[in-house]
């Protein structure tokens, strides 16, 4: 599936949309966090990344990993959307015996591994890299970060052993939003320049606008064809982004919608 830059737009559009009913439904979620990555997702699954819905464990696959495990209604959404299950199970978001649970878990189609405890993905990015040069394997493993999650040492040991082993199958994204659960990120403890950490780990990197489509496939189509290193993509992004009152605010990190605010919330992306 390939889409061009107004069509991306409109999907995200769309998606977004989906979103906040389907933690409104839920009465609990993370909007904030899944808003914030879900222009990111877009690019990925309906241009960038090689996989077969109907096929969840095709071993050419691309292989993605939302290591901010909180995000993953945003990931549901695009899940069902490009068939991996029905969108009925939408519905049943956070109920008890439902598919699509409050982190993701690798029984859900598309889902590669468990994650919610912050600071594991880029690791089990690195087992997935390896593995692939081991088998001669041509797939790429994306894996997507939240600026709070550089907050734990497990991350760095991870970017290190990226860099040391020239994984440069590895794309990772950070979805740069600035806000953690309850505070800036900056005011609990900093992590930027995290391009120049990453450089000096063996990493190439680039920062973009995280919600300018353009600039999205530029970086992802680069990074996808670089050789030697592994490969970072700063995605400066706003938690909430679409919905005036979600935007910037930490509040909305594990609070859904009430029908009157997903009224306005609606109206605002139509």
């Amino acid at each position: 599936m390939v889409l061009g830059a107004e069509e991306l737009a409109e999907k995200g559009k769309e998606l977004r949309r989906v979103i906040l009913k389907t933690i409104s439904n839920a009465g609990s979620g993370h909007p904030g966090g899944s808003l914030s990555e879900i222009d990111l997702l877009t690019v990925l699954y309906y241009r960038q990344m090689n996989y077969k819905a109907a096929d969840p464990k095709w071993p050419d696959r691309d292989r993605f990993i939302l290591s901010k495990g909180h995000g993953c209604p945003g990931l549901y959404v695009v899940l069902a959307d490009v068939g991996y299950f029905s969108k009925d199970e939408l519905s049943k978001l956070r109920k008890t015996g439902a598919m699509l649970q409050g982190h993701p878990n690798p029984s859900t189609p598309g889902i590669e591994i468990a994650t919610g405890s912050l600071g594991q993905g880029l690791s089990v990015a690195n087992g997935m890299a390896l593995a692939g040069k081991l088998d001669g394997k041509k797939y790429k493993v994306y894996v997507l970060m939240g600026d709070g999650e550089l907050q734990e040492g497990s991350v760095w040991e991870g970017a290190m052993t990226s860099g040391f082993r020239k994984l440069d199958n590895i794309i990772a994204i950070v979805d740069h939003n600035k806000l953690a659960q309850d505070n800036l990120i900056k005011d609990l403890k900093e992590v930027e320049p995290i391009d120049k950490k990453f450089e000096a780990f063996g990493w190439d990197t680039q920062r973009i606008n995280g919600h300018d489509y353009p600039q999205i496939i530029a970086a992802l189509e680069k990074a996808a064809k670089a050789t030697g290193k592994p490969q970072l993509i700063i995605a400066e992004t706003v938690k909430g982004k679409g919905v005036s009152f979600m935007e910037n605010q930490t509040k909305w990190h594990g609070k859904a919608p009430n029908a009157e605010q997903l009224a306005q919330a609606l109206e605002e992306l139509k």
